[in-house]
C-alpha cells in the first residue's frame, strides 16, 4: 500500500535543508534522482535566489542572496519512490506540508519566487518620507542622527539635517546607509 497520496502530477514543493547547504541539496537531488532512475519524476530542484544591493566598504555592490535560505524548491511527481529520494537526500530535513505529506506550491507564490529570480538590476527603494528621524548605519557620517529633508529616487539619495558641532547642517548619504529611528 503507497504511503504518499498520488498528486495531480507535477508540481513545485519546497523543502527544509539544512541553512548554509541549500545549492548542495539542490545539486544532490538532481545526481539521486540519476542514478534512481527518477528523472520521469524529478525534473528540477532549484534554490530561490535575487539580485539586491548591499553597501560594502562604502560602496553599492550587486549581490546575490538566498530568498529563502533553508529551502529549495522541487518540480516533481509525488510518489513512494521520487519522496522517499528528495527527503532521504543528505541535509535535508523534511518537505513542507502536513505530517509527511507533501503540500505543492500555490501558482501565483512560485509566479512571484520566479519574478523576483529573473530580475537583473533591483531597484533600490526606501520607506522613509521627508520629516523622518534617521540614523546614518555606515560610512563617513557613521552614528550620525538626522531628520530627512530631500529624497531623490533617482540617484538613491538622501540629504538629512544632521547636527554637527552644534549645527543643523546638511548632509548626503546614500538611501543604503541609513535607518530609521
Amino acid at each position: 500500500m503507497p504511503k504518499q497520496k498520488l498528486s495531480l502530477g507535477r508540481a513545485w514543493y519546497a523543502i527544509h535543508t539544512v541553512v548554509g547547504f541549500e545549492d548542495i541539496v539542490a545539486e544532490a537531488i538532481m545526481k539521486r534522482a540519476g542514478v534512481f532512475d527518477l528523472t520521469d519524476k524529478i525534473f528540477n530542484a532549484l534554490v530561490p535566489k535575487e539580485k539586491i544591493w548591499v553597501l560594502k566598504g562604502g560602496k553599492k555592490e550587486l549581490v546575490e542572496q538566498k530568498i529563502y535560505p533553508g529551502y529549495v524548491l522541487v518540480d516533481m511527481i509525488i510518489a513512494d519512490d521520487s519522496w522517499y529520494v528528495v527527503r532521504n537526500t543528505p541535509k535535508v530535513t523534511g518537505f513542507v506540508g502536513v505530517g509527511v505529506t507533501p503540500v505543492p506550491l500555490d501558482e501565483k507564490e512560485l509566479n512571484e519566487i520566479l519574478q523576483r529570480m529573473q530580475k537583473e538590476e533591483p531597484e533600490i527603494e526606501t520607506d522613509v518620507k521627508v520629516g523622518d528621524l534617521v540614523e546614518v548605519s555606515n560610512g563617513l557620517f557613521k552614528g550620525l542622527k538626522g531628520k530627512v529633508i530631500e529624497i531623490d529616487n533617482e540617484r538613491h539619495k538622501l540629504k538629512i539635517l544632521a547636527s554637527i558641532l552644534n549645527r543643523e547642517t546638511p548632509i548626503e548619504v546614500d538611501f543604503l546607509q541609513i535607518k530609521r529611528i
